[in-house]
């Protein structure tokens, strides 16, 4: 199984800084930055799975095609 994901203090402190952010948005700022910060999550997402598939060779091109 996967070990326990524990966040570092420095984790815990952005974690803080972050709540302390967003509690001084506006309902309207609050949902605009959700909506970037999901965009920015699947453009990680995708980045990491390019990486996978460049690092396992499954990006070459296939020959029997």
């Amino acid at each position: 199984m996967f070990p326990p994901t524990e966040l570092s203090l420095e984790q815990q402190f952005n974690i803080r800084s972050f709540q302390t952010q967003v509690q001084s948005m506006s309902q309207e700022q609050a949902k605009d930055f959700l909506v970037k910060l999901y965009e920015q999550m699947l453009a990680r997402e995708n980045m990491y799975k390019a990486f996978i598939k460049h690092e396992w060779g499954l990006d070459a091109p296939s020959w029997n095609q």
